[in-house]
Parts: C-alpha cells; sequence; structure tokens
C-alpha cells in the first residue's frame, strides 16, 4: 500500500477493528498512533520507498513447563499483548537492511548467508540465519528495507528474541514463500537460526507461542511435527490477572547458564544412551542415582528431576485449565515455581550471587499473596522476569508493590493475543 495511504487509513480509524482484535478493546487509540510514528520513522530512515506493509509478532508467556522444550518435553505457553512491529518496503536490491528503534540498522547482503563467527549473539546473525533456512527451503529471496519497534523489552522473560524472529519469518513468507511455511515452520527456521547463527542452543518453546498464537500446550516428543493444542481459557474470568514483573536484572554474559541447563539434562540422558530425556524412564533415573553420582554433576542430576518433575506438570495444568479448575492449576504453578527453584536451580546465575531479584520478587510476591495465586520464575531464568497469578483484587496493591521495590512500570498485567505472526490488514476478520 502506498505510505501515504496508510497513513491516511490509520488516522482515520480504518484500522482499529483490526488493532482492537490484535490488543483489546481499549487498545486501539495508543495503538494507532504507535503505528502511525513508526511509519513515519520508516519515512525518516527510507525517503525514496513509497510501497509498504505492516507486519506484527507478539511475546510469549511461559505457563508451564521451565525448560523441557529442549528435552522434548511438555509446556504450556501463550502470545501476549506485548509485540514488536515492522514497517517493511520490499525491493530487487539482494540485500536485507534493519534498523529496529535505539539500535544500530543491520545488512544482511543476501549473496552471503553462510555463519559469521563475529556475529554471534546479535540481530545480524538472527537475519540472516532466517534468510538463510529460507532460501535453503527454495524461496526465492529479494531484499526488503524495515523499520522495527518493540514493546516487548529486550531482556523481559517475554521473548523478544522469538518475536523479532517470528516478525523476520513471517515477512519473508509473506512476500517470498507462497505464503506456504506456515507458522510451524516459521518457529522452527527462528529456532534454528538462533542455535546455528546467533549461538545460543535454546528450545522451541518460544518461537512456537509466538508464531502459533494464543494459548497453547505443545508436546515436543516429535520436534518435526509438534502436537499443539488450544486452549480457550480466560484467566481474567477466572479471577486472576496474569502479571509479569521485570526485575531489572542483567542478561549479559548470560549464554552460558542457560546453555548449561540442555547441556546438563543431556549428559543424564546420554548415561541411559538417550540424546534426550523425554526417552529415559524416570524409574530407570531414579534407581540409577548411586551410579549416576561421580559420573555426572549433582546439579545435572537435580536439573533431570526437575525435568520429570515439570514435563508432567504442564500436562497436569493444561488439563485443570480445560476443566476450569483455577484452584488446581495454581497449586500446580506453585510446585513448578518450586521446582525451579530448588532443582533446576535458575533463580540466579553462580557468576554473580549477589544479584538475585528473582528470588527477591518471588519473597515480595509471596508476601503481599499471602498463600493465594501463585508465582514462580518465568522463562530461562538466571535474570528478568517473574511471574504471578493475582486475585484480580489484589492487582492493584501486587502491582504498587512491585513498582515499589524494582521501579516504575515493572509489573505489567498481560492479556492472551490470539495472532501470532501476521500481516496488518484492514480486513483481519479474527480467523
Amino acid at each position: 500500500m502506498k505510505i501515504h495511504e496508510l497513513k491516511r487509513d490509520l488516522s482515520d480509524g480504518k484500522l482499529d477493528v483490526t488493532l482492537e482484535k490484535i490488543y483489546g478493546s481499549s487498545a486501539a487509540a495508543v495503538q494507532r498512533e504507535r503505528y502511525l510514528a513508526a511509519v513515519d520513522s520508516f519515512m525518516g530512515l527510507y525517503p525514496n520507498r513509497e510501497n509498504i506493509d505492516i507486519f506484527s509478532s507478539p511475546g510469549r508467556t511461559e505457563i508451564g513447563g521451565n525448560h523441557t522444550d529442549h528435552q522434548h518435553g511438555c509446556v504450556l505457553a501463550a502470545a501476549i499483548n506485548l509485540d514488536v512491529i515492522a514497517v517493511v518496503a520490499f525491493h530487487d536490491e539482494k540485500v536485507i537492511r534493519v534498523k529496529s528503534k535505539g539500535h544500530d540498522m543491520d545488512v544482511i547482503e543476501l549473496g552471503s548467508l553462510g555463519v559469521q563467527g563475529e556475529e554471534y549473539g546479535t540481530s545480524a546473525a538472527i537475519i540472516r540465519g532466517i534468510a538463510a533456512k529460507f532460501t535453503e527451503m527454495g524461496a526465492n529471496i529479494g531484499g526488503f528495507d524495515a523499520y522495527t519497534t518493540s514493546d516487548v523489552l529486550s531482556g523481559s522473560g517475554l521473548s523478544s528474541s522469538a518475536a523479532f524472529e517470528t516478525l523476520l519469518g513471517t515477512i519473508i513468507d509473506e512476500r517470498y514463500n507462497g505464503p506456504k511455511a506456515g507458522a510451524v515452520e516459521i518457529a522452527k527456521i527462528g529456532q534454528y537460526a538462533e542455535n546455528i547463527y546467533f549461538g545460543k542452543k535454546s528450545g522451541l518453546m518460544d518461537q512456537m507461542a509466538s508464531s502459533v498464537g494464543g494459548l497453547v500446550f505443545i508436546d515436543f516428543n516429535n520436534t518435526e511435527n509438534p502436537m499443539i493444542k488450544r486452549l480457550d481459557c480466560d484467566f481474567e474470568r477466572l479471577g486472576y490477572s496474569l502479571c509479569i514483573t521485570d526485575t531489572k536484572g542483567s542478561h549479559a554474559d548470560l549464554i552460558d547458564d542457560y546453555s548449561s541447563i540442555p547441556f546438563e539434562m543431556s549428559r543424564i540422558a546420554a548415561y541411559f544412551g538417550e540424546t534426550h530425556l523425554r526417552t529415559v524412564d524416570e524409574k530407570d533415573f531414579l534407581a540409577e542415582l548411586p551410579e549416576l553420582r561421580g559420573k555426572v554433576s549433582d546439579r545435572a542430576i537435580l536439573r533431570a528431576a526437575h525435568f520429570f518433575n515439570d514435563n508432567k506438570n504442564a500436562v497436569e495444568e493444561t488439563a485443570a485449565l480445560e476443566n476450569d479448575n483455577i484452584d488446581k492449576f495454581l497449586e500446580l504453578v506453585g510446585q513448578s515455581g518450586n521446582s525451579s527453584y530448588k532443582l533446576l536451580q535458575n533463580i540466579y546465575s553462580c557468576k554473580r550471587p549477589q544479584e538475585q531479584g528473582l528470588a527477591l520478587g518471588i519473597w515480595a510476591s509471596e508476601r503481599v499473596l499471602n498463600g493465594r495465586g501463585a508465582v514462580r520464575v518465568h522463562g530461562g531464568g538466571f535474570a528478568g522476569t517473574i511471574q504471578a497469578f493475582v486475585p484480580r483484587e489484589l492487582e492493584s496493591e501486587y502491582r504498587t508493590e512491585m513498582d515499589r521495590i524494582f521501579g516504575a512500570g515493572s509489573c505489567k498485567a498481560l492479556r492472551i493475543r490470539s495472532y501470532g505472526g501476521i500481516k496488518i490488514t484492514a480486513d483481519k476478520d479474527g480467523e
């Protein structure tokens, strides 16, 4: 669409129905201004581009299954109403330019899509990896210029990286691949880029939740064809607010902490001749505890024990929500959080034991909740965010206390978003 036509449609409210479906009935005005500002920023960067499209991809919240996905386990996750958006102009210059708000521009030549070691840990690596995978799949990729802006803050534990990966995958698939990849394949492409090009050995949960959208139970027993079940659950209807608090911990230099979890779990699996814990019998694991000690670290044993606990928890949490049994669900969330704290041990980094914002946030949450609701570490852990299910009558008090400790705006009440990565159009029908 012509830039000025799109700006007129936004200003005239012609996209408001679409924005309300994506962000909620009261959010259209705020999002309208956000989109207009993004278009203006794009015009300043790329003044010669006349035709643009807008894409959106959500962050995600992990609800059940903490560090189970990379062991082919089960998770419960949801897309959320915080996202990254991109204003995009396509062209035939065989180069991708992406300028994200607050960051330098990345320029990726499509004739050079091999792994670049010096790019590990950068957004350029993600862009290059996704373009490379689509090319390998047979897509005839052309170039594009993009400006992105995100309210999924980096390091917030809401997976801004997966949102960015899904966004790029959706852009390329929409324009240059049919679109025929679909949400599941786009998630796999994002994981590929993160694992191989970015250098982080993550599981597939983050990308899958962002790409598929909604509240989903995912069984990764077959990673090529994961079983996905969408759930119809409204936490507000059940009397609870889903709150995420950023404890302001730094994620710098934590890749080794994250990577140690799948590595140590895989050491246990290898003892039993397997590549992942999902195919290890828990009874065999328990029987072999004396022999395991000395062959692997005690921490690896505890982390494997966490996997067996939380893999079952994700299944049981899903069943509780399907039966509207919120009390059972909250009990299981508490058990999951306790397992992460004691067994998985991803509450703080051993490199910086003095920094324990997650533990502080959990303790402070428990004081306010006073036996109601539930609180746990959120996402990868070690620093970043905690998740709490807060009785709605306590939401104001809870958010006030979290903001008092960690700073204004640290605590957000989230809503589940029905859509994964999408192109924004005026005729979005909600299907």
